[in-house]
Formats: C-alpha cells, sequence, structure tokens
C-alpha cells in the first residue's frame, strides 16, 4: 500500500529525494551517495514490473534477490543491495509514502567473514623503501613517501588519505585529526617516520607555494596532496595506480597490493604486536565492532601459541 497524494510520482524521484535526505541528515560521504544511487537504480529496474517502489511486496524484493543469487552476485553484494533498499523503505515510511515497509521482514546473505588480503612487515618495509626511489622528481619522492608512511601508520581509507587537508599535517603531530565516514572524526597516532615524511613534503609545498605566489600571486591550496584536478587532490584512482608501481618496484606482485591491503597490514601488525579489538575499531574509525571482528583469528592464533608457549604444563608430544 502507498500513500499516493504525497509520495513521489516516479521511482527516480523516491531515490533523489532519499539521496537528497541521506546527504543533509546522515551528512553520507558523496562516494557512498553514489553507491546507493547505483544499488536503487537496479532495483528500480527490476521491481518496474511489479508496480515499482510505491507498490512493490516482500515478495517482489525477495524474488529480486533471489534473481541477483541467481545471476552469481556475491553475498556481499546481494546484503549490500538489500541495505539500500532497507534504508529507502525506511525513509518512505517515515515520510508516509507507504503505511509500510515491506522489507522489514527480509534477512539479508550471510556474508562470508574473510580476512582480506595482507602483508608481512617485511613486505611493507620493502614497500615503504621503494617508495623513497620511486617518482620522476624530488618532489614526487617526497609525495609518494608521504602517501605511503601515512597509510601504514594509520590505516586511513584511501578517501581520507587523498583528501588530508594541509592543516592537519601542520606542527609535527603526534595525532592525526580524520575526518571519517558519514562526517565522523577520529585521532590516529603517528610513527616517527610518518612524522618525518610529512616534515620533508610539507617543507616542499611550503616552498612551491612561496614561489608561486611570488609569480602569480597564486594562494595554495587546503589539501596536503593537491592535484589540478576538479577536486583539487590526488584521485584514489590514481593513488590506486601508484601504489601498483610502487609494488612493482618493491618486489612485490601487484596484484596483492591495494590501498585496502595497506589498511589491513595496519590492523593485522597491530593486533600480532598485542593491540585489542577495541583499539582497532576506534583507528580504523568501524562504527561497528562486528566489522572489525574479521580479525578474531589472528587473535585466536595468538592465544593458541601463548598458551603453548608459557603455560606450565605445555609438553611436546
Amino acid at each position: 500500500m502507498s500513500g499516493p497524494d504525497i509520495a513521489p510520482r516516479s521511482d527516480i524521484d523516491w531515490i533523489a529525494l532519499y539521496l537528497d535526505a541521506a546527504a543533509a541528515e546522515q551528512g553520507a560521504a558523496r562516494n557512498t551517495l553514489l553507491a546507493y544511487g547505483r544499488d536503487l537504480k537496479d532495483a528500480m529496474v527490476q521491481l518496474a514490473g511489479r508496480g515499482g517502489f510505491a507498490q512493490a511486496d516482500r515478495a517482489a524484493i525477495e524474488a529480486y534477490l533471489a534473481r541477483l543469487e541467481a545471476e552469481g552476485l556475491a553475498p556481499a553484494t546481494r546484503a549490500r543491495r538489500l541495505s539500500a533498499l532497507k534504508q529507502l523503505y525506511r525513509f518512505a515510511h517515515d515520510e508516509h509514502w507507504r503505511v509500510d515497509n515491506p522489507t522489514l521482514q527480509i534477512s539479508g546473505p550471510a556474508r562470508l567473514r574473510k580476512l582480506p588480503g595482507t602483508l608481512s612487515m617485511a613486505e611493507v618495509d620493502a614497500l615503504l623503501e621503494a617508495a623513497e626511489t620511486h617518482g620522476r622528481t624530488a618532489a614526487e619522492r617526497l609525495r609518494n613517501t608521504c602517501l605511503m608512511q601515512i597509510l601504514y601508520a594509520t590505516g586511513l581509507r584511501v578517501s581520507e588519505l587523498v583528501s588530508l587537508p594541509v592543516s592537519a599535517l601542520r606542527g609535527d603531530p603526534r595525532m592525526l585529526l580524520v575526518m571519517g565516514k558519514g562526517g565522523k572524526e577520529r585521532m590516529v597516532p603517528l610513527s616517527g617516520p610518518a612524522r618525518r615524511a610529512i616534515t620533508a613534503w610539507l617543507a616542499h609545498l611550503d616552498a612551491a607555494a612561496d614561489d608561486a605566489r611570488e609569480r602569480t600571486g597564486a594562494k595554495p591550496g587546503p589539501y596536503a596532496f593537491p592535484s589540478r584536478g576538479r577536486q583539487g587532490y590526488l584521485t584514489r584512482v590514481r593513488f590506486f595506480t601508484l601504489i601498483k608501481d610502487v609494488a612493482s618496484e618493491a618486489g612485490l606482485d601487484p596484484a596483492r597490493v591495494t590501498p585496502h591491503t595497506l589498511r589491513h597490514a595496519f590492523a593485522t601488525h597491530l593486533l600480532h604486536n598485542g593491540a585489542d579489538l577495541r583499539a582497532i575499531q576506534t583507528l580504523l574509525g568501524h562504527a561497528d565492532i562486528a566489522t572489525t571482528e574479521i580479525y578474531t583469528h589472528i587473535l585466536d592464533e595468538r592465544l593458541r601459541q601463548l598458551v603453548l608457549e608459557r603455560h606450565p604444563l605445555a609438553r611436546d608430544t
């Protein structure tokens, strides 16, 4: 059932109004909104023959999800599509576009809690060393070193890293203030090598800004890793390509190395060295501890080794 006098007339208007609200009320990031939009447009096409968003019932939505499974989509993708629909219908119900919520009793597919690929400490060391020599100019090498040192020292998401404001790096900070998903801020400690890389990169940025000011009167930009592109900072795609090139130079298989790989290496290495899951959750900016629990097998292995090596009754048999 729906409220025809209140609800938008077209499904595309449902999506547009929901995304506007998500941006304004939830502070959803642009990339998040784009993902929501893509998922909801896919559902819109599939549900068009069942009355669209205004008339689709639980059976229609479950049939859509079954079709996704039959097409071979991964459980994580299907869960994300359902999540987008649940959020849309929750909003529609709150706005009185519908008197019911057809997604309320629908459960998503079980998601495999698989630990993403990571790197050993030796491999990360090789990657950091390669960054110091990768680049056509001294400026590029300073930037690449700074990017890689910050990424491994903090476990930032790639979008958080490339869009860092230069003000966050000023003053030889021991802690880095990061603006994460949904506009949530968190503080992440910086390592000594990361701080030294930052100092060297800022010295170059400041010298370049002074030169530009004298020649053209141009003011320095607000970003730590500026670019001439529309966004004003290094794009995620460019950094993805960069880290592949650095991996090749380090003698690593580029297929194994992404910005996300370094984020997982950060978490994995901390856990191996005694950090707890709550600390990792805070540092990674996970809203839910369940997201961080993909690392629990590392803790289990560490505890097993602790018992075998330290318990007084442990014996080799």
